[in-house]
């Protein structure tokens, strides 16, 4: 159907979450389609991404300098953390501008199946941050699964070590959805999270 090196760009593209073969095809014909002002200009990006982009030594964000633009902002509050699963869920934490504390990425959750213990993430580097950094409290946002709140009770032992509050976000339904359209887990957490009103 086309050349090696454009089936060998689709089947790259198609890796990308969320994309299958037929995406991936879509993609390519319009990065060929509009080269000069598609193709060209994402070739120039990847290749500054790849050539400028660092892990922050300080909460695992990516940016073009370490520590990233979070950690040395003098305008974020030095004194709480929240802990995320993954740098996705960084960027979406500032994508809505509420939280004006610091953060720290574990890169996963604890997985018995997968294979992923406490020696796998970073949590020891945030036990040092908690002491080293006087850290007031600690919020807790990771994912509302089994693994994710297997990793939030393993944090809170470890961390009621320290001198910490630990908190989490808010789990259950969310605002405008519907009883009959939540799933057994949402409801039974939205249930045992209950407030006196």
């Amino acid at each position: 159907m086309a050349g090696k090196e454009i089936e060998k760009l689709t089947k790259l593209i198609s890796k990308l979450p969320s994309l299958g073969t037929r995406s991936s095809r879509r993609i390519v014909l319009q990065l060929l389609k509009k080269k000069e002002v598609l193709l060209l200009p994402l070739i120039e990006a990847l290749n500054e991404v790849a050539a400028n982009v660092k892990t922050c030594e300080i909460c695992g964000n990516y940016d073009t300098q370490s520590p990233c633009s979070v950690c040395a902002s003098d305008k974020r509050e030095n004194g709480i953390i929240c802990v995320v699963q993954d740098v996705a869920d960084l960027w979406a934490m500032e994508r809505v501008s509420l939280f004006k504390g610091k953060y720290h990425v574990l890169g996963g959750v604890l997985s018995a199946l997968d294979g992923i213990a406490p020696e796998d993430l970073n949590i020891e580097s945030l036990l040092c941050r908690v002491r080293k950094d006087d850290v007031k409290e600690v919020v807790l946002a990771l994912p509302a699964t089994v693994d994710g709140q297997i990793t939030s009770h393993y944090l809170l032992s470890r961390l009621r070590e320290e001198d910490v509050r630990v908190t989490t976000l808010a789990q259950g339904i969310p605002m405008g959805a519907e009883l009959d359209y939540m799933d057994e887990g949402t409801l039974q957490l939205a249930l045992n999270s209950r407030r006196q009103l």
